[in-house]
């Protein structure tokens, strides 16, 4: 649920300063809405109407108008053009508008195996459940980015948006995905995508869609197959709770993401009358789910990055805490300073999750 842009590996000047020129336009509308939240008092929070927190218009006919705009990058299938990776983009469910851009890094392209060889990453993108595409600029640059210094496949899933659309429709728009994936004849996933060798992988609210999308495809995994899931990097996952936390009371008017913001987000996102301590909120509730069994027995590993400027830091240790009680292969990434969205929007930050990423291939 990044709420500063990216800085990517610049290729260019002029690829320098069109990357400056939309920060700052973006910093402009973020900045001065996180400004006004967290001025407001902890307290009144609960009380607070979402739609305004989150500067979204409820429509007549059911729909919701997002004044907030992010930019967005097209994608670029065509091999002829100088770029390190190619994207494309395909439908995955018409009736529901979902569809996934995928990533193949240019070498695999100019040397194709005999033998589908590249690790295959699905990535859910974050956004609170309420903003963000699979075509955001600032998640499109992270593919871009993961996809040339970690040599895989990724396929990056446009899953369902709350308001319009509560939990569980991006889980369910997640597991969907791979099945989409497991059948499908696209031929960079069909002559370069290991699929035995397949991460699931997601940024804040894509972090909270990863974990438990993962939980759903552990249950069915021997329908999944010839896809093979081999584990979960969760980065700075979108948890919470109604008993504040430490890092929750100690940053709740960060500037960056005020408590303000995240409780709005659980209010437009659970299903409706829902509280915080439900189980797609809260992880650890009722001492977590069953499935986790299953996940220790299908060896998966799991990796979970935060820093302590981020107010869900320690949502995120509480995950890593259960997950070790459940003897589940966990390992735990937490940095100093730092503020939420810093692995996706600091490219030198990034670079920690791919060096991992790639002791796991």
């Amino acid at each position: 649920m990044p709420l500063l842009l990216s800085f990517p590996n610049p290729q260019s000047k002029y690829s320098v300063g069109i990357t400056i020129v939309i920060a700052l336009l973006c910093l402009h509308l973020l900045v001065f809405r996180v400004v006004v939240v967290s001025s407001m008092d902890l307290s009144s929070s609960s009380s607070e109407d979402p739609y305004k927190i989150l500067n979204i218009i409820p429509n007549p006919n059911g729909t919701f108008t997002r004044l907030d705009k992010y930019p967005e990058s097209p994608s670029s299938p065509d091999p002829t053009l100088p770029t390190p990776v190619l994207s494309k983009d395909l439908t995955i469910d018409q009736s529901k508008h979902t569809w996934a851009r995928i990533y193949l890094p240019r070498q695999a392209l100019n040397n194709p195996p005999p033998n589908p060889n590249l690790p295959l990453i699905v990535f859910y993108h974050g956004g609170g459940f309420v903003f963000y595409h699979a075509n955001s600029t600032y998640f499109h640059d992270f593919c871009v980015r993961m996809a040339n210094a970690t040599q895989s496949v990724v396929v990056s899933v446009d899953y369902r948006l709350a308001p319009e659309h509560r939990l569980p429709a991006a889980y369910e728009d997640s597991v969907q995905a791979l099945h989409w994936i497991r059948a499908s004849n696209d031929l960079w996933l069909a002559r370069h995508a290991d699929f035995s060798r397949c991460y699931l992988m997601g940024e804040s609210a894509g972090g909270n869609i990863a974990y438990n999308a993962g939980l759903r495809a552990a249950a069915e995994a021997d329908h999944l197959r010839p896809l093979k899931i081999k584990g979960m990097l969760l980065i700075q996952p979108f948890f919470g709770g109604t008993k504040r936390t430490p890092s929750e009371l100690r940053l709740a008017k960060d500037l960056n993401l005020p408590l303000a913001v995240t409780d709005s987000m659980w209010k437009l996102s659970l299903p409706v009358g829902a509280s915080r301590d439900h189980e797609y909120s809260n992880p650890t509730v009722n001492g977590g789910s069953n499935v986790l069994d299953k996940i220790r027995e299908l060896q998966w590993r799991v990796a979970v990055f935060g820093c302590d400027g981020d107010q869900l830091v320690d949502r995120q240790k509480e995950l890593v805490t259960l997950l070790k009680s459940k003897r589940v292969h966990v390992v735990g990434q937490f940095y100093g300073g730092g503020r939420h969205g810093i692995f996706v929007g600091d490219a030198s930050m990034s670079t920690k999750v791919f060096h991992l990423l790639k002791t796991l291939h």
